[in-house]
């Protein structure tokens, strides 16, 4: 039979992702790690996401605070479900075509990714950093709060490819932060648009 009702279509999607998943998610994670796989249909996100203790009790209680998003791509910022975050109090940010941010990279012959981070860490919001593609942004974010410039919400390490990648990931992993991270090669913004929703959609949908 061919759904065509959205609703049940989403319905039947989680129902099979259910019958199909062959671990188990601890109770607090399963809703980030379902639609993850909704959203990508690659089931080895079951064992790719890795989250710091207490991660998603942390990021509900920043939304529901009314926190930010800040992402490294228009994409992921598409993605994510901007009507209910503006409900909570929260805006989505990406600094990436900024003019200001273009003249910088320029200026300091590094990436845009590094400069977005640098002026997300001035917004006087808390934020989560949904991170789907830039490796350098993750960098960037580790240097910044190693050097106690910047304070994070949740950091979701979901940059997709081959080169600074896992490293970039790692290295998010060691700090004393809450984190949602996809560990190893895969990601993506898809990923990281769908780790927020599963996050806002547990506070309202």
């Amino acid at each position: 039979m061919i759904l065509h009702d959205p609703k049940e279509i989403e319905k039947r999607s989680f129902e099979i992702i259910a019958s199909e998943l062959a671990v188990s998610i601890p109770a607090e994670n399963e809703l980030v790690v379902k639609r993850v796989i909704h959203a990508t249909a690659d089931f080895d996100f079951a064992e790719n996401l890795c989250f710091s203790e207490h991660a998603v009790e942390k990021a509900l209680a920043a939304l529901r605070g009314g926190c930010d998003i800040v992402t490294d791509t228009q994409m992921a910022r598409s993605g994510i479900n901007k009507k209910i975050l503006a409900e909570l109090g929260g805006e989505v940010h990406c600094f990436m075509s900024d003019e200001d941010v273009a003249a910088e990279t320029v200026r300091r012959g590094t990436t845009r990714a590094e400069i977005s981070m640098e002026k997300a860490a001035k917004l006087a919001k808390p934020c989560i950093f949904a991170i789907g593609n830039a490796p350098t942004a993750l960098l960037a974010i580790h240097d910044l709060v190693t050097a106690g410039k910047l304070s994070c919400a949740l950091v979701i390490g979901a940059p997709v490819g081959f080169v600074n990648i896992i490293e970039s990931k790692e290295k998010i992993m060691t700090l004393d932060i809450p984190y949602i991270v996809a560990r190893g090669r895969k990601g993506g913004s898809g990923v990281a648009a769908a780790i927020c929703n599963a996050l806002i959609y547990q506070i309202k949908r």
